[in-house]
């Protein structure tokens, strides 16, 4: 049976989950299919990401985050890789965007259980695989600030607070490495890899400042006012290409990657200077 759920912010207010029908009725079965296979372990099923903060559009994953009792046992487990095997195979579009992991509600609870490693499926794939993906400071908090919620309590009954110097500190370490990170999996020879490069670089310039996490869009307006003016042209090609999204035969501007290259160091030299 396919589902429509309603949905509630963590300020309580109650609405459709998003604005695309389609994943709606997807979510609203992911819900019953995970509820159903978890039982007693069942805790809820939360949108973290682009949805919760308020900036989806048809370029999003739709990021989850399935919280239970305790860690899937090995049956669950197993049903569960099916299930989200076999969801990708399906035709539509949103069936190639969920993205998430199942977290024990002890991991949550404290910062302590940071990192530790989870069942995660990545967006489009078919296998599951355990991973820190999602268990990191600014997932945390968008879940417990923003999170909506598809099933169960409301997040800020589940995830203990992430403070502003806890995630400025993992931004400073993000930075740092940003670069060589990067290019273990994708490379400037695509353009799409150059823009996600200065917006996920603005995402963490922003927190840094704010001690907040917000949306790709929004961290690209911030910065095309907040930060260096030499960077504006930089930001606003991002911008500008946004909706461009992945394609494999689309190579960057030479003059772009120079430039996101030094908009690396730029902020490298920024978190440094952040220290107090």
């Amino acid at each position: 049976m396919v589902l429509n759920p309603v949905v509630s912010t963590a300020q309580g207010a109650a609405s459709p989950p998003t604005i695309f029908p389609e994943l709606n009725e997807l979510l609203g079965e992911l819900v019953a299919r995970v509820e159903s296979i978890l039982g007693d372990n069942f805790v809820g099923v939360y949108l973290t990401g682009s949805f919760a903060l308020g900036a989806a559009d048809h370029q999003s994953d739709c990021d989850f985050l399935v919280v239970t009792e305790d860690r899937v046992t090995a049956d669950q487990e197993r049903a569960l890789r099916d299930l989200h095997d076999e969801i990708p195979t399906r035709s539509g579009l949103w069936t190639h965007d969920l993205e998430g992991s199942y977290a024990s509600r002890a991991d949550l609870k404290t910062l302590a259980g940071l990192d530790k490693r989870w069942l995660y499926v990545d967006r489009g794939w078919r296998e599951m695989q355990w991973s820190t993906h999602c268990n990191t400071e600014d997932v945390r908090w968008t879940l417990r600030e923003c999170g909506l919620t598809l099933a169960g309590p409301e997040p800020r009954e589940l995830v203990h607070e992430v403070p502003a110097d806890a995630l400025r500190s993992r931004m400073r370490q993000l930075i740092e490495s940003f670069l060589p990170d990067l290019f273990t999996w994708t490379s400037f020879d695509l353009a799409w890899a150059q823009r996600y490069a200065v917006t996920t670089l603005c995402r963490m310039l922003y927190t840094l400042d704010t001690g907040e996490v917000t949306s790709k869009q929004a961290s690209l307006e911030w910065a095309k006012h907040a930060l260096a003016s030499r960077w504006r042209d930089l930001i606003q090609q991002v911008l500008d290409e946004r909706a461009l999204g992945w394609d494999p035969d689309d190579p960057p501007r030479t003059e772009s990657v120079e430039a996101t290259i030094a908009f690396s160091e730029y902020a490298k030299a920024r978190a440094a200077d952040s220290f107090p």
